[in-house]
């Protein structure tokens, strides 16, 4: 009598509080439309696996379906790879050929990482969890998933959800920060636009030498940058369209709704309702904002060396964050809503794609700099 009410007997608060957890993630995604793709696979895998006997996960020794996917596509990080190739099909660098300064603020973007990285360590972390919560600051779920599954799988969940939702709250985050840093007349600065196109022979060779590159500076780094890189050939070549269509659709909408799922599948209630939890859940936040923070500064200190005619409108900076191309639109936006007509989509996105650089290569230097730390 007992086994037949053992899913009642077996519910604790615990799993009620993960309940409605999921239950806010799938609101976020179809009342706000905050990433739907990710949010709503990550809620509805959280209340799975938490439903009593978690028989979505294992049960007497069998895995279930989500720990399957989890071996297969986040413990060996298969998925994050796989995003990275969708995401290298989606980028253009023609806006950052086209504006090579936008490089600097890929760059400058990342300091809430490494910022981050330091708060933890005196919170008590140990530097490799440090560094897995600091990636959060780059905007990057797929960089941040396969930096913990190095340096801290114990907190896979927690850094997940952190960078995907941070990820999806960019149109909340960023603009309050950048109001606060910058002037009115600072966020009605316009920019020329450069329309010279890009040869072929410069988009085809870029992947290949930013591969080679990074594969002699950072070995470790080879798997994240090759990944992008692949990607961004594949849609360059001129030669594989059908296949980077494919990239960019099919196999994007197909990993992600996977690795949603499985990242909502690592959230059962005794690891994810802890102290730590709520601790990476505030420090990505203070890394995304630091991030965005970095940018904005980087780019009025930079305006104090250029004449007034070539000043660049600060809140570019704010899209060196790797949330492409979400943070190039919100950019737009806020010009439009200063001053109509002001156009900067395209120099914001060449900010955003070298963002997007930053933050994998950001990624490799953590990877190979911490084991070297903790010796």
């Amino acid at each position: 009598m007992q086994d037949v009410f053992i899913g009642f007997t077996s519910i604790t608060w615990k799993m009620l509080i993960m309940y409605g957890i999921g239950g806010i993630l799938i609101w976020l995604a179809i009342k706000k439309q905050y990433e739907p793709m990710l949010l709503l696979p990550i809620g509805f895998g959280a209340i799975l696996v938490n439903l009593p006997l978690a028989i979505a996960w294992e049960h007497e020794g069998v895995p279930g379906f989500l720990r399957v996917l989890y071996d297969a596509g986040i413990a060996n990080e298969l998925f994050p790879l796989l995003i990275f190739i969708a995401v290298g099909a989606m980028i253009d660098f023609g806006p950052l050929f086209r504006n090579p300064l936008m490089i600097f603020f890929g760059a400058a973007a990342q300091f809430g990482i490494f910022a981050t990285m330091i708060i933890a360590t005196l919170l008590g972390f140990d530097l490799k969890t440090a560094a897995s919560i600091g990636i959060i600051g780059a905007a990057d779920g797929p960089t941040a998933i396969y930096v913990a599954t190095k340096f801290a799988k114990d907190y896979l969940a927690p850094i997940s959800v952190a960078a995907y939702s941070y990820m999806s709250l960019v149109p909340l985050i960023q603009p309050p920060v950048i109001r606060l840093l910058t002037t009115k007349e600072e966020r009605r600065i316009h920019m020329p636009l450069h329309e010279k196109q890009s040869p072929q022979w410069l988009r085809v060779l870029f992947p290949i030498l930013v591969t080679m590159t990074a594969g002699i500076i950072a070995p470790i780094s080879v798997p994240l940058v090759g990944s992008l890189m692949f990607g961004n050939l594949i849609r360059e070549s001129g030669v594989l369209e059908r296949l980077s269509q494919t990239a960019q659709n099919e196999l994007a909408y197909l990993v992600t709704l996977l690795l949603g799922i499985t990242i909502g599948g690592s959230m059962s209630a005794e690891k994810f309702l802890n102290k730590d939890t709520i601790l990476i859940l505030v420090m990505g936040l203070v890394a995304f904002i630091f991030d965005t923070a970095g940018g904005v500064l980087f780019a009025k200190l930079f305006n104090l060396f250029l004449p007034r005619e070539r000043k660049i409108n600060p809140m570019i900076g704010a899209c060196g964050i790797s949330a492409f191309p979400m943070s190039a639109r919100v950019i737009q936006k806020m010009a439009n809503e200063e001053e109509r007509g002001n156009i900067i989509l395209m120099q914001a996105i060449g900010a955003n794609v070298s963002g997007q650089l930053g933050s994998i290569i950001a990624g490799g230097l953590v990877l190979a700099l911490v084991p070297l730390l903790v010796k």
